[in-house]
């Protein structure tokens, strides 16, 4: 196991026989964006604060790794050229929202991806929780393939599994998957599902033929069940 979302990770990740890499991003004070999961940097560096509160400079001080291995937090441009180095593996980027950014976090993505020229890329695929960003990808970036995320509650309040946009593909999180099968191709769409940690869990997913499986643990992923559509970080 390595530090969350950090260079380690990463590279040790995509020098394994798997289907790709998973991050999140989110955007600072200064109007960076930065690969990290949390809004507050307390439980995966030495910090503490918001990401959104503090400025990139103040970020890339941080460890977010270990003592022996520190690890800064990274750029999402930064780790794009990363994947220039392992041609044909995937990345699945999830936008983060907080409400005070709105589609900013979107544009900047976006300009991330164009920069880096991943803007139409096959390898390339934007995962998120909201309908707002799958609409965004959609109109701006078509080429791009969409995953809109269904929150575990969703399930509660959405019964009917409506769709407010065009994504290619669908991501319940696997607990609401396995109580609803039915999402699985729904309406025609790919299926991504999340978190997959348990040998038990990666058995069901490709027993009933998920297309993508997120998973922290892409070694047990590969001894259970072997190179197929799945990735880690």
């Amino acid at each position: 196991m390595y530090p969350e979302l950090t260079q380690r990770a990463f590279e040790a990740a995509l020098e394994l026989p798997i289907h790709g890499i998973e991050c999140d991003v989110r955007l600072t004070r200064d109007g960076k964006l930065v690969v990290f999961h949390d809004a507050t940097v307390n439980r995966a560096t030495n910090g503490r604060g918001r990401v959104g509160c503090m400025d990139y400079a103040e970020l890339r001080e941080l460890n977010a790794g270990t003592e022996d291995d520190p690890q800064r937090i990274m750029l999402l441009e930064e780790l794009l050229e990363l994947m220039q180095d392992y041609p044909g593996k995937h990345i699945y980027i999830e936008t983060k929202h907080p409400t005070f950014y709105g589609p900013e976090v979107d544009e900047q993505t976006l300009r991330a991806l164009r920069y880096t020229h991943l803007w139409d890329s096959e390898y390339v695929n934007v995962i998120s929780f909201s309908h707002k960003a799958i609409r965004y990808f959609t109109e701006f970036a078509p080429e791009l393939e969409t995953f809109y995320l269904f929150r575990l509650r969703e399930k509660q309040w959405n019964p009917g599994n409506a769709m407010l946009s065009r994504p290619y593909g669908v991501g319940p999180g696997l607990t609401h998957l396995q109580a609803r099968p039915s999402l699985l191709g729904f309406k025609g769409l790919k299926t991504y599902t999340w978190t997959v940690n348990t040998p038990r869990q990666m058995q069901w997913c490709q027993d009933h033929g998920v297309d993508v499986m997120a998973t922290d643990l892409p070694d047990l992923a590969l001894q259970t069940i072997g190179t197929i559509a799945n990735h880690g970080t």
